[in-house]
């Protein structure tokens, strides 16, 4: 069994042929693709953050509308670029969202991926302190974020506060219990699958990773899992962690599926450098008729060490068809690989 749900970037541009033409065809979709995709019995809608792009920005107000409008589906993002926040008032802004939700937020955090900007951060008044890079920068804050949802007092109190103060030691409110098992790393490499492990946060890898062995990218994934799993174990947490995989998976249903997706060309990994001298591994899609989606599924070791599926969705061609796109592969390829 494995839990399957959305990941949208949230794409939109003013181009006649885009299903989302604004900011806000963008935000209102996804809030209805979620509750479409809970009809459908999808387990989770999570969704991208990129800045400086015509993409979903800003998580929480859309985490929390997503909350309101369900009632059962997991709600979550892969990923928020730590290099960007301030982690304290994202604490307040995750508990806010999850409370809202009753328990369902699944936060991916990250160092992030190549910006539209150089140095974005920059302009969030974010500067690694003297010694570090912009990747310490973003594990330190999602450090001090860890820390802030444990729910420990570490403000000093006023002793002449506005209003009365619990005793002791002041925390983040509001505060929701739970959520730190809830919060995931999003690795792109071996190493910081390792720490992420450490740190006790769930693992999130997505379509591409650093190529550490010139290996399939699928062999290259289900290693990078295998050495989180071990070191999970290692680290001695009490509960069992959970793992992410994301891959663009179609199902050739109809004519119109066919005009979308069946180009016939044959689907490979592919190599390339998505920053200077760093060179990845980007992971196939698969695009095919049911029965030989199932049979080529098989075959790909990340997705069977993974107990969570998320399947990216091309959300510019509109609520209806990304549902019978999340339809399709929950109705006609999951029973066929006993994830359902």
């Amino acid at each position: 069994m494995k839990k399957i749900g959305f990941l949208s970037f949230g794409h939109w541009s003013p181009s006649p042929n885009s299903g989302t033409r604004t900011a806000g065809d963008a935000l209102m979709q996804s809030i209805d693709l979620a509750i479409a995709a809970e009809e459908l019995g999808a387990d989770g809608a999570y969704f991208r953050v990129h800045h400086f792009a015509r993409q979903l920005a800003s998580p929480f107000p859309l985490l929390a509308a997503v909350g309101a409008k369900t009632q059962k589906i997991e709600i979550g993002t892969a990923v928020i670029d730590m290099r960007y926040e301030n982690p304290l008032y994202m604490a307040e802004d995750a508990g806010a969202a999850d409370l809202i939700s009753e328990g369902r937020l699944q936060l991916g955090i990250s160092r992030g991926s190549p910006e539209q900007v150089i140095d974005g951060w920059r302009y969030f008044g974010y500067e690694p302190a003297e010694g570090q890079s912009d990747a310490d920068m973003a594990r330190l804050n999602a450090e001090i974020f860890l820390k802030a949802l444990t729910g420990q007092g570490f403000a000093q109190p006023n002793p002449r506060p506005m209003f009365p103060n619990p005793p002791g030691m002041l925390r983040i409110e509001p505060y929701s219990e739970g959520l730190l098992e809830r919060i995931w790393w999003g690795a792109a490499s071996d190493a910081t699958a390792i720490w992420a492990a450490k740190m006790g946060m769930n693992l999130q890898s997505s379509t591409l990773k650093f190529d550490e062995s010139g290996k399939p990218f699928h062999i290259q994934q289900a290693e990078q899992i295998r050495a989180y799993r071990a070191a999970w174990k290692e680290a001695g947490h009490a509960r069992e962690p959970r793992v992410s995989v994301s891959r663009s998976i179609f199902a050739l249903l109809n004519d119109q599926d066919r005009m979308y997706f069946g180009s016939g060309r044959k689907e490979e990994d592919q190599f390339g450098y998505i920053e200077p001298e760093k060179r990845a591994v980007f992971g196939r899609g698969y695009t095919a008729e049911p029965d030989r989606l199932i049979e080529e599924l098989k075959q790909d070791e990340a997705i069977a060490e993974a107990d969570t599926l998320l399947l990216t969705v091309p959300n510019q061609l509109g609520v209806d068809y990304n549902a019978h796109v999340i339809e399709s592969i929950l109705k006609h390829v999951a029973p066929g690989l006993g994830w359902r």
